[in-house]
């Protein structure tokens, strides 16, 4: 990677005013061995974020809609080394939707855009659900442990969350028409007799032309006494652009105007860092990986924030990396548990809405409530199992599959899968996931195994999609253990998966055409690494998996 190097007037621009700590982090960027960051500041599907600063810390929000546990929140020293360090919730609510029963689904819904704040000592997350159509708003001192909730109705879409200077809390939402409300003083809905109003109609409008989607994505905060609401919209044969709007009382009236216009970077927040000088955050549509953050200078002008380096979002970024890259957002997992921990997850099991959330590393999620009946990390200790409860015929609707993001530009997952214990019918495997997903894996058929590399078919609608063979492989009757692999190039949005399997984890061989990658709107979510295993005939079956690993390189052979 090529250091950047500004010079003085590129860092004026970049990141505020030219002072004593800004030199000596500059003096110790040049000297020390770090690599420095680069955008996209996360190559990994990261959308909707919401950004805050407590003291030296950053903590963001962002939206993995189905999947449990949800609403990650991160942290950063230097808005460019991210770490997960919690969840909002373990599951939105126990419902059939949420947890993949009775052939309902929450795909591409769950929880959408949240706001993250902070008050009196206290986290704060509003979030929505289009599943639930409630509001929710969490909160805790611990940003790494249990969060409280309330949850009213209605449902508020894209809400911002803001505590007044003069103790007044309100939420700002919607889609064009963008409301405030104020709530009670518990947060636990509408305040009766409270200010409820539309303060700013017809949103978009600001950016010109015919509007394709109308603003929202809000983003409310204070600064010298004014308020504030950040906007996405999207104008029809145009792109996505970011919009502000500004005005002296929290009541309007507001003016706007469009604040950043580059390769569809919009939606997001800003925020002020330590040294007064401020950053805004907002994501890019980028293909099959997902929805990309980008870390973007801002300066200010009559109180208007100035977005980016010449109205662009600049390539490098003059701040060292203290971690490798997205070393915080995926994580390798040998499934190895201390005794104490392993007695406290087989205790959860016992209550399905007990989830033990130190079961895993914070970069696993499950795809929708897991059932916890049938997987275990004690069963056979070193090994996760996932056994299958039901019958289902596609990996689409099989529960208990587990997933971390994949990431750009290049990502590869490994396992080794014990499949002796399959059950006629059974597949169990690596996936990259999406709704036209892609795996290898292990059948069992007739009485006999087959490495496997399958594709789904889509058709009208999600409960339609098919699976597509395209490989069968028999294996020989003394193999128990085979090994899987999984890699992505989303280069130049390449979008493209390869497949490969061994023996012996050590020569690999290729198997199956190359997945052309999709993002598609019923899941809403970029692509994802997931192990699995699901029953086509009979329930009861078992796969047991070695270890998980995944890192930034591409894989060829």
């Amino acid at each position: 990677m090529k250091q950047y190097i500004p010079r003085q007037n590129d860092w004026k621009r970049l990141f505020g005013s030219w002072n004593a700590c800004l030199i000596l982090f500059f003096m110790t960027a040049l000297v020390g061995a770090q690599e420095n960051a680069t955008n996209p500041n996360i190559w990994a599907d990261v959308p909707d974020m919401s950004l805050l600063r407590v003291g030296d810390s950053y903590y963001m929000s962002s939206t993995t809609m189905h999947m449990t546990p949800g609403v990650p929140i991160m942290r950063s020293k230097n808005l460019v080394d991210w770490e997960i360090v919690g969840y909002a919730h373990d599951a939105l609510e126990n419902t059939d939707a949420l947890a993949l029963r009775n052939g309902q689904n929450a795909y591409g819904a769950g929880t959408w855009a949240s706001s993250l704040r902070y008050n009196d000592g206290v986290f704060y997350l509003a979030v929505f659900s289009g599943t639930t159509g409630k509001t929710y708003i969490y909160s805790t001192r611990d940003v790494s442990g249990k969060w409280d909730v309330r949850s009213f109705r209605p449902m508020c879409h894209d809400c911002s969350l803001f505590f007044d200077d003069d103790g007044k809390k309100y939420l700002l939402y919607g889609a064009g028409n963008l409301r405030l409300t104020e709530l009670n003083d518990d947060l636990s809905g509408f305040k009766q007799g409270g200010f409820n109003d539309v303060v700013i109609r017809n949103a978009g409008a600001v950016a010109g032309g015919r509007i394709g989607l109308q603003a929202e994505g809000s983003q409310m905060f204070k600064r010298n006494g004014k308020y504030y609401v950040c906007n996405i919209t999207w104008p029809r044969g145009d792109m996505r652009t970011e919009i502000i709007f500004r005005a002296e009382k929290i009541t309007g009236p507001y003016e706007g105007r469009v604040i950043f216009k580059d390769r569809g970077i919009a939606q997001g927040t800003l925020v002020e860092r330590q040294d007064g000088s401020w950053v805004a955050y907002l994501f890019r549509d980028s293909g099959a990986v997902g929805r990309i953050p980008y870390l973007i200078p801002v300066t200010w002008e009559d109180d208007w924030p100035v977005l980016g380096v010449d109205g662009k979002a600049p390539d490098e970024l003059p701040i060292p990396r203290e971690a490798e890259p997205l070393s915080g957002i995926v994580e390798s997992d040998e499934f190895e548990r201390q005794p104490d921990l392993l007695a406290k997850i087989s205790a959860a099991a016992e209550d399905e809405n007990d989830y033990c959330r130190e079961a895993f590393p914070l970069a696993w999620q499950w795809n929708h409530i897991p059932d916890p009946k049938n997987w275990s990390l004690s069963e056979r200790p070193g090994w996760l199992r996932l056994k299958t409860g039901r019958v289902d015929q596609t990996l689409q609707f099989a529960r208990n599959t587990i997933t971390q993001r994949t990431c750009g530009p290049t990502s590869t997952a490994e396992t080794a899968l014990d499949f002796s214990s399959l059950a006629e019918g059974d597949v169990a495997g690596l996936t990259v996931f999406q709704r036209k997903y892609g795996f290898v894996g292990v059948v069992k058929r007739d009485g006999k195994f087959f490495v496997v590399q399958s594709e789904a078919q889509l058709a009208d609608n999600l409960n339609s999609d098919s699976v597509k063979e395209n490989v069968l492989i028999p294996l020989d009757g003394q193999v128990s253990v085979v090994y899987l692999k999984a890699s992505c190039d989303f280069t130049n949005q390449k979008d493209e998966a390869s497949f490969f399997w061994s023996v012996d984890g050590q020569t690999w061989q290729a198997i199956g055409p190359k997945l052309k990658m999709i993002y598609s709107l019923p899941h809403f979510m970029g692509y994802r690494f997931g192990l699995f295993h699901y029953a086509t005939e009979s329930s009861g079956g078992v796969a047991d998996f070695d270890y998980y690993h995944v890192s930034t390189s591409n894989t060829t052979r």
